[in-house]
């Protein structure tokens, strides 16, 4: 606590906003005066309705939990987690992040949190004397502003004061022409101690891709949800808008949210997916195995809305499978090339639209399902993975179908966390089939 005291004050920290992430991904929370982050629980408590994690995407209430907790809407006190205190993306001097992590009066974990979800399956994993380490590629456009949602997105202007509308992967011009953006988003991210790596222009006009240094995946989700918010106050700040819908154009390539996984030793620090030659080991085998057995039963953590499933289409940079192989982008699984401290698998099937504490979780739920079970992975994909017959669900209908029907998914979740999820999914998803389409008026208006 001296600690943070004396960070406050170097920063000249006066408000601090308390981070809760929703079942969305989405922030909400409250801003309070510096000094009460620092008083103990019992005098300065921080609380938060419950219906916090019962906001669906639109913003109406859903009554995820149950009825009768829905009515009574009681409060939840939060903890901040004092360890993930930041600079506030954005130039207002003064103010802080910290993620809070939610929990009942009686002080157990509030069970709809994804935050507490996915420390429940790293604690799978500290049982065994491991540590898991991950590391998200997360892909984003940056657009004209688009303040009417009936309108797609337009390209956006670069310095050249021309529109970028044809593809540009790797394009190293391309990715000039949003310079001032792109030092915008490093500069804050060095002041907030986030650990950006490289960034690409991607094939998509005006898309861009961000590596996040490898590290531990609950550090690595709250980044992910603060970068999120620091690139759209820099696009709007430069005269653009950024989005990280899955599929924000209908003719561009689809973002996405690859996440690159290993499995360390807790003691030594080995990575256990290879032996002492640098082969995959008979673990990193079963870790394939129950990510190909479970990923798509599990695909409303990696896929949570409509719209995620127009990215998962062959052709479009984007899997439609669970086959693995090496350094094989057709791939849903892909096993890049490396040595045994580097050896890992990327899961290729989360958009960026997805929730990342749960699209971590749910990799490595999945992967350790494979473990327990002692799952071997299936034989190494050809060349071109898209010729094989996907097994994944098409619809968030039948994602979720799925979802509530795997009862070792569910219990690793948490069943109050998984009943919770899916109704707040099935209330998104009957809102969305309410609503008529312009493809629905133009085709069938005249001649149905």
């Amino acid at each position: 606590m001296t600690d943070t005291a004396k960070w406050l004050e170097q920063q000249a920290i006066s408000e601090v906003e308390c981070l809760v992430p929703d079942m969305n991904g989405v922030l909400r929370g409250k801003i309070v005066p510096a000094p009460k982050l620092l008083a103990p629980p019992t005098d300065a408590a921080i609380m938060l309705p419950n219906s916090a994690f019962m906001v669906a995407v639109t913003g109406h209430y859903t009554g995820a939990i149950d009825d009768e907790s829905a009515y009574q809407d009681a409060d939840m006190r939060l903890q901040p987690d004092l360890t993930s205190l930041c600079l506030a993306a954005g130039t207002r001097p003064g103010r802080a992040y910290v993620f809070c992590d939610a929990f009942a009066q009686d002080g157990t974990p509030w069970p709809s949190a994804p935050r507490q979800v996915l420390k429940s399956v790293i604690a799978l994993y500290a049982a065994r004397g491991w540590r898991p380490v991950m590391a998200p590629e997360l892909e984003f456009y940056l657009t004209a502003p688009n303040p009417d949602p009936n309108v797609p997105p337009g390209a956006p202007i670069g310095i050249s004061g021309r529109a970028e509308t044809s593809p540009a992967p790797y394009d190293m011009e391309a990715l000039g022409e949003f310079q001032p953006v792109i030092d915008e988003i490093y500069r804050q991210a060095e002041l907030m101690a986030l650990p950006l790596d490289t960034m690409i222009h991607e094939t998509g006009a005006g898309q861009l891709e961000i590596n996040f240094k490898h590290g531990d995946p609950l550090r690595l989700a709250d980044q992910v949800l603060v970068f999120k918010r620091l690139v759209r106050q820099a696009a709007r700040e430069h005269g653009l808008a950024a989005t990280f819908m899955a599929k924000p154009i209908a003719e561009q390539a689809s973002s996405s949210m690859h996440l690159h996984m290993s499995v360390v030793d807790a003691a030594s620090g080995l990575n256990l997916f290879a032996d002492e030659h640098d082969g995959d080991s008979a673990l990193f085998s079963q870790f394939i195995g129950g990510l190909q057995a479970y990923v798509p039963q599990a695909m409303p953590l990696f896929a949570p809305n409509v719209n995620s499933f127009r990215r998962l289409k062959p052709g479009f940079s984007a899997p439609n499978n669970v086959e693995w192989a090496r350094d094989n982008r057709t791939c849903g699984l892909r096993v890049p090339g490396s040595k045994r401290i580097g050896r890992r698998v990327e899961n290729r099937l989360p958009g960026a639209d997805a929730n990342p504490y749960l699209a971590m979780a749910g990799s490595l739920l999945c992967g350790y399902l494979g473990i327990e079970e002692g799952l071997e992975r299936r034989a190494e994909a050809p060349a071109n993975a898209y010729t094989i017959r996907p097994n994944l669900p098409r619809t968030l209908e039948d994602a979720l179908a799925r979802l509530d029907g795997c009862e070792p998914v569910r219990r690793l979740l948490g069943q109050s966390f998984t009943n919770a999820f899916l109704r707040l999914k099935q209330v998104e998803l009957e809102n969305f089939q309410g609503v008529i389409t312009a493809w629905e008026r133009d085709h069938l208006f005249a001649r149905a």
